[in-house]
């Protein structure tokens, strides 16, 4: 599993907002714990709102205020993924503008749980360029409302490249990384697909309807 695999996969697991102990996190993830240390630290540099520390164990921190507005938790990350990609952009007056930005947002959001002024780690983050996910958000977005099957190509952690038909359940924001969380009909299990990794994402002219153990109910994370 490449380290930013291994990163993504944190993150599926500290979604349920308990405190999970680093030789936890270790087991699971089959590394060692000064590995996971080191893991942990780049989340954190990288913009990763990470509560915790050694031997007490990590969280996610649960941000969605910054006052003097109340925003929705579409809206930050609309916000956040904005900033991003503004940052990533050749213009050096417009990097640096977004960084500035950054940590003024960063400076405004309440003191307690908020993340460091780097947070936003636009040089540090471990993913890939955020703006690689926008392409296919219409038209996952459409078929979670719809209900609609979807046929994408995507690359998986062993780089092997494979078309799928999914029922898309879920759209998720993991710090600059977009996600869904699927019933994957070739797998006959829930999975999650990161939008960075799909080369194309088709509507198929199916709709799906729920059924025991394959809605978003009966996903339980499993890395």
């Amino acid at each position: 599993m490449s380290r930013s695999d291994r990163l993504f996969s944190i993150l599926q697991i500290l979604q349920d907002g308990a405190l999970h102990t680093a030789g936890a996190l270790a087991e699971r993830l089959g590394v060692s714990q000064r590995t996971l240390y080191r893991d942990m630290d780049k989340l954190a540099a990288s913009g990763v709102p990470v509560q915790g520390t050694r031997g007490t164990g990590y969280r996610l921190a649960d941000l969605t205020a910054l006052p003097p507005l109340m925003l929705t938790s579409p809206e930050l990350e609309a916000l956040n993924l904005g900033l991003a990609i503004a940052a990533q952009v050749a213009d050096p007056d417009l990097k640096a503008a977004a960084t500035r930005l950054a940590e003024k947002i960063d400076a405004a959001l309440p003191e307690v749980g908020a993340p460091p002024h780097h947070s936003w780690g636009f040089a540090t983050s471990p993913f890939t360029d955020a703006a690689r996910s926008f392409a296919h958000m219409p038209t996952l977005r459409a078929a979670i409302k719809a209900r609609q099957k979807l046929r994408i190509t995507y690359t998986g952690r062993d780089g092997d490249v494979s078309i799928r038909v999914i029922r898309p359940l879920e759209m998720s924001y993991w710090t600059r990384i977009w996600a869904v969380t699927a019933w994957c009909e070739q797998a006959q299990a829930h999975r999650v697909f990161r939008l960075d990794l799909m080369t194309s994402a088709e509507a198929l002219p199916e709709l799906f309807t729920e059924e025991p153990g394959k809605t978003l109910a009966d996903y339980t994370p499993n890395p």
